[in-house]
C-alpha cells in the first residue's frame, strides 16, 4: 500500500492508486467505492462524499475501459442532434442529461447537421465507442435499422420508422393552435414558412393547411419552402413580403425561423405585429427574450428528454419490449409579435 499523503497533496511517479486504495483510505467496501465511481443513486451523501474525497488524495481516476470490459456495459449514452444551433435541443439534452445522470448514466453528443452524412458518421462513432444506446433528435439515418440491431434506440421528433421508441410532439395540434389564435385576431392571409425536409415539417405543414381550411381559409393557403435556420427565415420571409398581397400573419415552423422573420420585418421597416403577426414554434428561451417577445407554440423540450431517457433505460433494462411511441401535447404561449389584423 503507498503511503498516505496529506490532504491535497498531488500524486508523484509511482503505480497508479486502485480502487482498493480507494476502500481503504475511505473505510469502504470496493463494491461501495464502484457504485460511487459509477455515479449510482444509491449511497448515502456521508458515504459518496469519502469515497471521493479518498480519491482525490490519492490521484484515483476509475478505469473506464477496463470497467466496460468487466461489466458488459460502457454506461455511456449517444445523442445526436440535427443542429447544435437550435436552441429547442439543446434544452432537450439537458432534460435528457439530467434523467441519464440519475441513472448513473453519462451521455455524449454528437450533431448530424441536417446532414445524412454526417449523421451517418456520427452514428457509426458512437457504436464504435460500444455506447449502450442512442437517442436521435430529429435524425433518422439509413442505418437506423442496423444501430437498433445493435444497441436500444430512441427517435425523437421523427415519426416514419419501426421497430423502435419514439417520442413525438402533437405537431398537427400544435400548427392549428397558432393558426386559430391569428384567425381569432382577424387575420385571413396567413401564410407559412415550411421547414427542412421531416416529418415534423410535414406534420406542421398539414396542420396549418388543415385548419385554414377548417376556418374557411383554403383560398388563403400559401407555403414559403424554406428549413429550420434563421437565415432561411429571413430568406423565406423577403420572398413572402414581397407578394403584392403580403400575408398579414406569418406561422414559422421553429423559433429561429421567426427571428429570421423578425429581421426581415425590421429591415423592410414594417411594424410587428401592427403590419405583421409572427408566431414560432418551440418556445424556446429565444422566444421569452423581452425584446423579441415571440408568440410561440410550447413542446414540453425538457419533458421530452426524460420521457426519451425513461424509454431507452426502460429499452437496455428489457430488451425484447414492444415499440413504445410518447406524444407529448403542446400549448400556444402568447406574447407581443401577435395582434389584431392590420385595416384592409
Amino acid at each position: 500500500m503507498p503511503p498516505p499523503r496529506t490532504p491535497g497533496e498531488r500524486p508523484g511517479p509511482g503505480p497508479k492508486p486502485t480502487i482498493r486504495n480507494v476502500a481503504e483510505r475511505a473505510g469502504v467496501s470496493k463494491s461501495l467505492v464502484s457504485l460511487v465511481m459509477r455515479g449510482s443513486p444509491h449511497v448515502s451523501e456521508r458515504r459518496r462524499e469519502a469515497v471521493l474525497q479518498a480519491a482525490r488524495e490519492l490521484g484515483y481516476r476509475p478505469n473506464a475501459v477496463a470497467r466496460s470490459l468487466v461489466e458488459g456495459r460502457t454506461r455511456l449514452i449517444g445523442a445526436i442532434v440535427a443542429d447544435l444551433h437550435n436552441p429547442f435541443f439543446a434544452e432537450f439534452l439537458d432534460g435528457l442529461q439530467e434523467s441519464l445522470h440519475g441513472e448513473g448514466l453519462r451521455m455524449l453528443v454528437g450533431s448530424g447537421r441536417w446532414d445524412p452524412l454526417f449523421e451517418a458518421e456520427a452514428v457509426e462513432a458512437f457504436l464504435e465507442m460500444r455506447v449502450d444506446g442512442l437517442v436521435l433528435l430529429s435524425v433518422v439515418p439509413d442505418s437506423l435499422k442496423d444501430a437498433a440491431a445493435s444497441v436500444p434506440v430512441v427517435v425523437v421528433g421523427e415519426r416514419d420508422v419501426v421497430g423502435v421508441d419514439i417520442v413525438v410532439d402533437d405537431d398537427e395540434l400544435g400548427a392549428s393552435l397558432a393558426v386559430d389564435h391569428l384567425v381569432e385576431h382577424g387575420h385571413r392571409r396567413i401564410a407559412h414558412i415550411e421547414g427542412a425536409r421531416s416529418t415534423t415539417a410535414r406534420y406542421r405543414r398539414a396542420g396549418y393547411e388543415k385548419a385554414m381550411r377548417r376556418h374557411g381559409l383554403a383560398d388563403e393557403i400559401v407555403v414559403e419552402p424554406g428549413d429550420f435556420t434563421e437565415e432561411g427565415g429571413y430568406r423565406a420571409a423577403r420572398a413572402l413580403l414581397a407578394r403584392p398581397e403580403r400575408p398579414t400573419a406569418i406561422f414559422a415552423p421553429n423559433d429561429l425561423v421567426a427571428t429570421g422573420v423578425l429581421s426581415a420585418a425590421d429591415e423592410l421597416e414594417l411594424s410587428v405585429p401592427g403590419h405583421v403577426s409572427i408566431v414560432g414554434y418551440d418556445n424556446t428561451h429565444l422566444a421569452a427574450i423581452r425584446h423579441i417577445s415571440l408568440t410561440s407554440v410550447d413542446q414540453p423540450r425538457r419533458h421530452m428528454g426524460r420521457v426519451a431517457a425513461e424509454l431507452l433505460t426502460a429499452r437496455i433494462a428489457e430488451p425484447g419490449r414492444t415499440a413504445q411511441q410518447s406524444l407529448v401535447v403542446p400549448h400556444l404561449v402568447v406574447r407581443a409579435t401577435t395582434g389584431p389584423a392590420p385595416a384592409s
